[in-house]
């Protein structure tokens, strides 16, 4: 049986979970809810992250390899109004899909960077390199509302993409980390109501993102954090 190894705060692994979840896949949650030994990751992945999926024999991390394994490998999906895309990049507009999902991906791990320095107790004001992190941020989001043809689609139209899902899942993570950022969405229109779309599918419904801070381990049934 496929499982995915996975800590239900990493927005990477969240997206491919929702991923997961719009494919209609059955998988083992192996999910962390303590942080694991350095022996006890490098048995999962060299790179000592999450998610880590397996698939029979085959072992995959990277969050973006496994969503690009999945679309192409998993063809089948759900009846749902506006469908899972087909492949992650499109032929006919690779690089550009290539180049628009590696910047996603660059905003999940700025923001990400920024979220677990201030775990250990390092903020944003006074370091340099947390304060370009920050900016970086606000620069993406402005490159990406740019980058979407209008309010009522996504970055591949009539579909949902890993696009539109990975921004989501970094986006509302930052939103729900008490990291002393404030993503003013309201300057980014296109990204906004994308966003207020996907919040209403059942895919990301059925994988949150809730609040987060030092000391939590887990959450009850209603998102209530547990210390």
């Amino acid at each position: 049986m496929m499982s995915l190894l996975y800590t239900a705060g990493s927005p990477f692994a969240r997206a491919v979970r929702i991923v997961l979840s719009e494919i209609g896949l059955d998988y083992e949650k192996r999910e962390e809810t303590s942080i694991p030994t350095e022996e006890e990751r490098a048995a999962a992945t060299p790179t000592l992250q999450v998610p880590t999926l397996w698939d029979g024999d085959l072992t995959l991390w990277e969050s973006g390899t496994i969503v690009e394994y999945l679309l192409s490998t998993y063809p089948q999906r759900p009846e749902v109004e506006l469908p899972l895309a087909r492949h992650a990049f499109r032929a006919e507009h690779l690089w550009r899909d290539k180049l628009t999902f590696s910047t996603i991906q660059t905003f999940g791990t700025a923001a990400t960077t920024i979220s677990q320095l201030k775990w250990t107790g390092v903020g944003i004001d006074g370091n340099a390199h947390l304060e370009r992190s920050a900016a970086k941020l606000a620069h993406i989001l402005d490159w990406l509302d740019e980058g979407l043809d209008d309010r009522d689609q996504g970055f591949q139209p009539g579909c949902v993409s890993i696009h539109d899902i990975f921004l989501a899942a970094h986006v509302r993570f930052v939103q729900a980390r008490p990291l002393g950022l404030d993503l003013d969405l309201a300057r980014y229109p296109k990204v906004a109501a994308l966003l207020e779309r996907l919040d209403e599918r059942d895919s990301l419904k059925s994988n949150p993102i809730w609040w987060w801070e030092p000391g939590v381990i887990e959450y009850g049934q209603d998102g209530t954090p547990v210390f």
